[in-house]
């Protein structure tokens, strides 16, 4: 096989290959049923034409009969009157006529052995092209459901390219969040460890510095607590007893007002 025979079967394949992914079954049928549509067109516009013919014989054929039933009627009249020689004339053109006539009829019968041919054709094929339409709609039908069902189990499956993009969109997503994620806890990590600093406490110093600063809020803290404790024994001292340190013979006065004045004039 030559080089040039090797690059006219490549062309031709990437060719077939290119035309079979352009071809749509549907539009094929409908282009097909559109050329049959032109020819049953074609048909009754011919089967038209030959009864428009067969119509105009017959109007000449008539018009002959006509002529010829005058000419009968001429040599009846000539003969009454004793003119032989006219009715011959009018006999002579009589025969021409019937021979004309006789040619008509047979064009008329030819015609209407054509017509009734075409007429015949058209049926069958009118027949023919409405089965044909009835079967290209089954198969467009067909044609769809089949891709629908195929672009469905191609988007459940994942196979498809707009399905394809989208699982991977969210890929990336559920990545980029994790990385984030993973992000945030080492720096939370970092930042806990004193590894870094922490941004809202820059000003703070490091973490020598915040512990020193915790230690002396602690001193603060326990200093207080022990001059409030200081100035609470310095007013009991004083005089200032508590409600809570009543001694037992102020407990006892109070009872006895507390009792009624019976049981306080008996004893």
């Amino acid at each position: 096989m030559g080089l040039m025979q090797r690059i006219m079967m490549i062309f031709k394949a990437k060719a077939q290959k290119a035309v079979d992914r352009a071809e749509d079954p549907r539009e094929t049928l409908d282009y097909s049923y559109q050329k049959q549509l032109e020819l049953l067109q074609k048909v009754r516009k011919g089967v038209a034409d030959v009864a428009t013919s067969r119509k105009r014989i017959e109007l000449q054929m008539t018009q002959l009969q006509q002529q010829a039933a005058k000419l009968t009627e001429q040599a009846q009249k000539a003969l009454s009157m004793g003119r032989e020689d006219l009715a011959r004339e009018a006999l002579t053109r009589k025969s021409a006529l019937t021979g004309q006539i006789s040619d008509l009829e047979a064009q008329h019968a030819q015609l209407q052995g054509e017509e009734e041919k075409l007429t015949l054709a058209s049926q069958r094929l009118q027949a023919k092209v409405e089965s044909f339409r009835t079967r290209k709609e089954t198969i467009k039908a067909t044609y769809t459901a089949a891709q629908a069902q195929t672009r469905i189990n191609e988007a459940f499956s994942g196979i498809s390219e707009e399905m394809g993009d989208v699982g991977m969109a969210i890929q990336r997503a559920e990545d980029k969040t994790a990385q984030m994620q993973a992000r945030a806890g080492a720096i939370d990590e970092l930042i806990s460890s004193g590894a870094l600093d922490d941004a809202t406490s820059i000003n703070r110093g490091d973490d020598i510095a915040r512990e020193l600063e915790s230690m002396s809020s602690q001193s603060d803290v326990d200093r207080e607590l022990a001059e409030l404790k200081a100035r609470t024994g310095g007013a009991l001292t004083a005089g200032d007893q508590p409600q809570g340190s009543i001694e037992a013979g102020d407990v006892a006065s109070t009872e006895l007002l507390a009792r009624p004045e019976s049981e306080v004039e008996e004893r």
